[in-house]
């Protein structure tokens, strides 16, 4: 579900047999799990997770990939204990099942984990990255809160309304050419309006070929044609927080 106002399923594609490089924690009323660069650093990256949740192994590889570039890295449960999507589940009832799962209200959470980082890891320069539910989620973040320096949104889409364009801090907008979740015209209108009242830097890329979830729900090597665009967008991604974090 990456368009707020049609949602749509989303094939989990590959699942990774990831074990992870960090560990579990508890943050006020949520469960995160949270991966340490291995030097010291004060810079921090919240990653919200898509619709399978904050355990998917993909998203906790993504969180350790970014952990290795020297952030400390956290990925919530900003489904607050609910259960995620069963990529085997009845997709007929999937539109009223995201109902209970706002993207746009993750405030409580997000205040949560701001004040764990800075207090626990000292945390001064922090960005965020969110991939289909969670590019929503970060697109939401990035209109409310200053002191996050920078959004990474990976096909999420916030769509027919007015007020959300004022981005308060540089934000890049990965998506796929092919994606049936977020059709290109979509893309085209949200390019038109950031350039019409968007003050702060911010970029807008499509990935040519490429489906909904290749940025982290395919494998590097599942196939020579789809490989150099996923190292491509994880590179933009890790180059867009390097810069403005």
């Amino acid at each position: 579900m990456a368009n707020e106002a049609h949602p749509c399923p989303c094939d989990i594609g590959h699942k990774l047999e990831y074990g992870g490089m960090g560990h579990e924690v508890q943050v006020e009323h949520i469960k995160a799990y949270v991966t340490r660069s291995h030097i010291d650093t004060d810079k921090a990256v919240i990653i919200i997770q898509d619709i399978f949740g904050w355990q998917l192994p993909n998203t906790r590889y993504i969180a350790d990939m970014i952990a290795g570039n020297g952030y400390t890295t956290i990925v919530p449960d900003f489904f607050v204990g609910q259960e995620a999507w069963d990529p085997s589940g009845d997709w007929s009832i999937f539109p009223e099942w995201v109902k209970t799962r706002n993207a746009r209200k993750i405030d409580k959470e997000v205040d949560a984990v701001l004040k764990f980082l800075k207090q626990q890891y000292h945390a001064r320069k922090i960005g965020i990255v969110g991939f289909c539910w969670g590019g929503v989620g970060v697109h939401h973040v990035m209109l409310k809160y200053t002191e996050i320096r920078a959004g990474v949104s990976v096909y999420g889409i916030i769509k027919d309304s007015e007020d959300v364009y004022n981005l308060k801090n540089p934000t890049l907008f990965l998506f796929a050419e092919n994606d049936a979740v977020i059709p290109l015209e979509q893309v085209s209108l949200l390019t038109q309006k950031l350039k019409e009242r968007c003050k702060v830097e911010y970029q807008i890329k499509t990935f040519s070929g490429q489906t909904h979830g290749f940025v982290h729900r395919k494998r590097e090597d599942c196939s020579p044609e789809d490989k150099p665009y996923i190292d491509e967008a994880r590179r933009n991604l890790l180059e867009w927080l390097n810069k403005y974090v």
